[in-house]
């Protein structure tokens, strides 16, 4: 399919332009999912000032990176007042680092007791986009871990929040904030990117789909995180359809892969983090379609477990190595 054969209502805008993209051009971000806040003496991030920020940004750096996703498992960047975060973006400077996101993790505005405070949240971490010179804002629908997937090696292998595709007023809930959002951001020239996450209104292709074009905004896209579909320890949708459905959507990316293992027939799926080229989603088949469908946005790299910086440095290597030598020109499939 080339990009023109595209309907136009799947046409996402994007952060840069396709035409201009090749393999080392191709902005590439590390996430900071292994930065936790708090410390575990208790300790948030936030009072440890520009200095302790600096040198986690350092780290990032040293391991290769040019652009980082500000995740606020690390740092909330929209509780950050206006001082703090032209600190934090003297930080990334010092560190030679372009910020390319900020993400907000299990803040979701439909949340039964924190949505209100979850979408006063994201109204400030869309400024806060906006000041660090950040051009995607991310959210999603997950809610906090519950105490059995706090206690898991593995979260993921316990049961968390579920959004009842049944609830119509939830799900026009959905909607109505997250257009709320999409206005704001276009006001500040940012774009949102909606994270896929299992159990959620973002849980599944057809759903995903459904809500952004119900939302009906230009400058909202999918995050298709494919990654958090696969490791479920459960019958799962087949990963190349869901990308087929959703990657014409598709605005920013987080990648990272899992190994799984099935035995539909004794009842046992299991799945454990592993680098992007021996996972069970085949990256250089997903960004050749990704990139068909007209992506051209930043792709981020996340890893669970281990070294996760270092694990999601050979991920952005790799990448590096299937993207397109040249920039792709029009229906090109590279």
């Amino acid at each position: 399919m080339s990009i023109t054969s595209l309907p136009a209502a799947s046409r996402r805008a994007q952060t840069h332009d396709a035409a201009t993209l090749d393999r080392q051009s191709w902005p590439i971000a590390a996430g900071l999912l292994q930065f936790p806040d708090p410390l575990p003496d208790g300790t948030s991030v936030r009072a440890l000032g520009p200095d302790a920020w600096r040198a986690s940004l350092l780290q990032v750096a040293d391991a290769g990176f040019d652009q980082v996703e500000l995740t606020d498992v690390w740092l909330k960047a929209g509780d950050l007042d206006a001082a703090e975060r032209a600190e934090l973006r003297a930080a990334a400077d010092d560190a030679g680092l372009r910020i390319a996101a900020v993400a907000a993790i299990r803040r979701s505005v439909i949340h039964a007791d924190s949505a209100k405070a979850n979408l006063a949240y994201s109204h400030r971490s869309i400024d806060a986009a906006a000041e660090l010179g950040a051009p995607v804002f991310s959210l999603g629908l997950h809610e906090p871990l519950h105490p059995a997937q706090k206690q898991a090696l593995w979260f993921w292998t316990e049961s968390g929040a579920v959004n009842d595709p049944a609830d119509l007023h939830r799900w026009d809930a959905a909607v109505r904030s997250i257009r709320e959002l999409a206005d704001h951001a276009s006001e500040v020239g940012v774009l949102l990117t909606l994270e896929m996450y299992e159990d959620t209104y973002l849980g599944t292709a057809e759903s995903s789909v459904r809500l952004v074009e119900e939302i009906d905004r230009d400058n909202v896209g999918l995050n298709p995180d494919t990654g958090n579909l696969i490791r479920l320890h459960r019958p799962i949708e087949d990963w190349r359809e869901v990308l087929t459905r959703v990657l014409p959507y598709t605005n920013y990316w987080h990648v990272k892969n899992y190994a799984r293992d099935e035995d539909a027939t004794a009842g046992l799926y299991t799945a454990v983090p592993t680098s992007m080229a021996l996972g069970l989603i085949d990256y250089r088949w997903a960004v050749q379609e990704a990139i068909a469908a007209g992506f051209a946005g930043t792709i981020t790299c996340e890893h669970y477990g281990g070294d996760g910086l270092s694990v999601s440095a050979q991920n952005r290597d790799y990448l590096r190595t299937i993207l397109p030598r040249t920039a792709p020109t029009e229906g090109h499939r590279p």
